[in-house]
């Protein structure tokens, strides 16, 4: 759902050369499609997520990428051991999702999951939204800060 939340909003938002993926970091869902109550709420909100396609996270993709969001704490800790340790390669930085949402900024990163409606119903498809799209316009000032060419200077 982020993935396709965030793409969105940077469509909506005139930034268009900025390449969003989403990623898992396990194989369980590997070549299926979106969850249909995933599917359900982005339609609700004029997003088509048709084409959504799950993937595992491949650590030689890393170089390259400027920002990888974590969802839980979970893929937080996986995901920090994938990150480069040689100095001379690029590293991506690792913020928590939620850490973009002002209200939980500060927050330690435990209390910044997203929890995963897997095992719920379609209102916990309806409260994960929430929380992605409470941090989304954080994003959005991320990437226009680490992306957009200063003005006047």
């Amino acid at each position: 759902m982020a993935e396709y939340m965030i793409r969105t909003a940077l469509e909506d938002a005139g930034i268009t050369d900025v390449a969003i993926e989403s990623a898992g970091t396990s194989d369980g869902e590997v070549g299926h499609g979106i969850d249909p109550r995933a599917a359900a709420i982005l339609q609700s909100h004029g997003i088509n997520a048709e084409e959504h396609v799950a993937r595992t996270l491949d650590p030689d993709s890393l170089p390259g990428v400027d920002l990888l969001l974590a969802m839980d704490q979970d893929h937080h800790a996986v995901l920090s051991k994938l990150i480069p340790t040689d100095p001379a390669t690029p590293r991506p930085e690792l913020r928590m999702m939620r850490s973009f949402d002002t209200s939980l900024a500060s927050a330690p990163i435990g209390e910044q999951d997203i929890y995963d409606p897997w095992f719920g119903d379609s209102a916990d498809f309806r409260l994960c939204w929430q929380m992605v799209n409470a941090a989304i316009p954080g994003v959005l000032d991320y990437v226009r800060a680490h992306t957009m060419p200063s003005r006047g200077n």
